[in-house]
């Protein structure tokens, strides 16, 4: 039980912290788009932003190390890098294109559907991959 509440409570974290990156993101993506940038480097742009917060509050409030532990920084942030490189630009951009250009979704609209996909995947790749304890 104590395990069950101390995961509920990491994903919880976890998820505040993605409202703070997927703010970052929008806000960065809104921004370029209204000073008319292509709407594929807006969304690289805010993902990059993104990232760096990621891995700064991932690695203090979320999945920080324990007592004695040590994680190479260069290696967790690598790895968060790629993580969030996965889901959150190479997927969040594929589906960014078919919402956009196949479905006709606004451009505005699509980085917000991506979430309800992209999320769950960020939390387990970083839980089980980024941050996994040795």
């Amino acid at each position: 039980m104590r395990n069950q509440i101390r995961e509920l409570s990491q994903f919880i974290k976890f998820g505040l912290v993605g409202i703070s990156n997927t703010l970052i993101s929008y806000i960065v993506y809104v921004v370029l788009i209204m000073f008319s940038v292509q709407y594929l480097l807006a969304s690289f742009l805010g993902f990059l932003l993104s990232v760096i917060n990621a891995y700064y509050w991932n690695a203090r409030y979320v999945f920080r190390a324990e007592e004695g532990e040590v994680q190479a920084w260069w290696r967790v942030f690598l790895k968060t890098f790629a993580s969030y490189a996965g889901t959150g630009l190479v997927m969040n951009n594929i589906l960014l294109m078919v919402w956009v250009n196949v479905l006709g979704i606004h451009e505005m609209l699509g980085p917000v559907i991506n979430l309800f996909i992209t999320i769950p995947l960020n939390f387990l790749l970083n839980k089980y991959w980024a941050f996994k304890k040795r």
